[in-house]
């Protein structure tokens, strides 16, 4: 993958990649500044860090290149391999669907939800439940609600809802928050739609962290869990997160899943980008958990995550439904 950043009047005097990779330097090279990536990536998100002769630095997006792609944290510009392609089902047909917001009720801490089902559905009729942590994110970013209604016309999976769950407080919400998990578990879940079977769950980083934390302590709450990109933090892999505020009450629940040698009741499956800081503690967790881990080369962003649902998810799901 080769990255170029034209530069004949010299404005730069260092270019780096700014990427979840490790940071790259450019070279510079007959005007321009170049980098041939080897990475085990076929789909790269990132920002070019320049600096001038005064020693001042800026993020930019990549100039040469029009591709783009919308994150948390504003837009990247998007690198391609040839031969990736994105996933099938986001031309294929759908069923329609309709949304509603709503609040989990009770005191305290009280969650936002999107609840996505196809339209021509009763509101009395039990559907199978996927909850969705980081769920608006993941739809407008990862097409969420369009893969499900995708999903159901192809017959790859029954009418089913999904419940879109918006964090206020994200940080400590899915850190291994008690607090957090008691509201998930009797606030939220009973406020959702009746189901014939427990629900199934997904998230991702932390909100995959938080799932599996919420799983931990209340056994029969989920039917199957989704991960990806786990932010399973472990001092030997993430001394680097150290400063994170809640670092200590995630690496204390990692720790005790580890010591304890958890076992689900219910089945779990991870993913995780090959080329991400996660993917060391995630290999760990999925063997901890014994576990199947799909690798992706991709990095740790919402795509990835999108391009990961079929078939892991439709799989882990019928299975499930």
């Amino acid at each position: 993958m080769l990255l170029r950043l034209a530069d004949p009047d010299e404005r730069y005097v260092a270019v780096r990649l700014s990427s979840d990779l490790p940071p790259y330097d450019f070279a510079r090279e007959n005007g321009e500044w170049r980098l041939e990536l080897d990475a085990p990536v076929d789909r790269l998100e990132y920002q070019l860090e320049v600096q001038d002769e005064d020693g001042d630095t800026e993020y930019i997006l990549d100039p040469d290149n029009p591709r783009t792609a919308p994150g948390a944290f504003g837009d990247k510009s998007v690198a391609l391999r040839p031969g990736y392609a994105p996933p099938a089902w986001l031309e294929q047909p759908q069923v329609e669907g309709q949304l509603i917001s709503l609040t989990s009720p009770g005191r305290g801490l009280r969650v936002d939800i999107d609840l996505w089902s196809p339209a021509d559905a009763d509101p009395q009729e039990r559907l199978p439940l996927l909850v969705a942590h980081d769920g608006p994110e993941y739809d407008r970013l990862g097409q969420l609600t369009r893969y499900a209604a995708a999903q159901i016309a192809a017959n790859e999976l029954p009418p089913h809802r999904l419940a879109l769950l918006a964090p206020r407080e994200r940080n400590e919400w899915y850190s291994a928050s008690p607090r957090y998990t008691r509201a998930l578990v009797g606030q939220v879940l009973p406020a959702l739609p009746p189901s014939d079977r427990p629900p199934a769950a997904m998230g991702a980083s932390l909100g995959a962290l938080a799932l599996l934390h919420a799983q931990a302590r209340h056994p029969h709450a989920f039917g199957a869990l989704f991960l990806q990109s786990g932010s399973f933090f472990m001092p030997r892999y993430d001394a680097h997160e150290s400063n994170f505020p809640y670092y200590h009450r995630v690496v204390g629940f990692v720790s005790e899943i580890q010591r304890t040698g958890y076992r689900s009741q219910v089945p779990i499956t991870l993913t995780c980008g090959e080329a991400e800081e996660n993917i060391h503690n995630n290999r760990a967790m999925a063997e901890t958990l014994e576990a199947p881990l799909h690798e992706v080369l991709d990095t740790h962003n919402y795509v990835a995550w999108r391009d990961a649902l079929h078939p892991h998810l439709t799989r882990q799901l019928q299975a499930a439904w």
